[in-house]
């Protein structure tokens, strides 16, 4: 398969390639447009599930297979491998179960804002990076699950443009998200509004 990947995309492994469950897929188009509509059937399924709280190791996980559960053998399952990003696989599950005590805490005292408590959700979630891949997706709708469900709020506009391509919006994602690891999230918050 020839897979070419957008500015700031997380590269598979070999092993993680192998984990694709359509064998008709011979390029990244394909790929995405099967993701794309295993995604589109993940939102139908969040209008009616009964998760709970989107914050919790379970249903971050639940969401990741019902959003790419029919495209990757993987879905769901934390990585084993090192990327371009995120903390070393092994210290994922703890790093997680920090960010989700940390979303309590900040929406038990209101900490900050609505929007910033939901762009800092989403931001450790990137950094962190659970999964092989889909993990800007699955922060995205993990984030508008949240604003929605626990924060009662619209979702984001997430730049009113399509991030997974390579483009002007996704270089504006990629340079708040970067901001925000410096701990500057004012561009994140202007991005998720815009």
């Amino acid at each position: 398969m020839n897979f070419e990947y957008p500015d700031g995309a997380t590269p598979l492994d070999p092993d993680e390639i192998d984990g694709l469950i359509p064998t008709h897929v011979v390029n990244r188009g394909q790929l995405n447009e099967l993701e794309q509509q295993n995604i589109a059937e993940a939102e139908l399924w969040l209008m009616t599930a009964r998760l709970g709280k989107i914050n919790t190791e379970r249903n971050l996980k639940k969401l990741h297979v019902k959003m790419f559960g029919q495209v990757w053998s993987w879905a769901g399952a934390f990585r084993k491998t090192g990327k371009n990003i995120g903390v070393d696989a092994y210290q994922i599950a703890v790093e997680l179960k920090n960010l989700c005590d940390d979303l309590d805490t900040w929406v038990e005292f209101s900490t900050y804002p609505d929007d910033e408590i939901a762009a800092r959700f989403h931001h450790r979630l990137v950094y962190i990076h659970l999964f092989p891949n889909g993990n800007g997706r699955h922060a995205r709708l993990a984030t508008d699950v949240l604003l929605m469900k626990d924060l009662k709020q619209d979702r984001f506009s997430w730049g009113r443009g399509i991030i997974e391509n390579s483009g002007d919006v996704r270089s504006q994602y990629i340079s708040a998200l970067r901001e925000a690891d410096r701990g500057y999230y004012k561009p994140l918050l202007d991005f998720v509004r815009a």
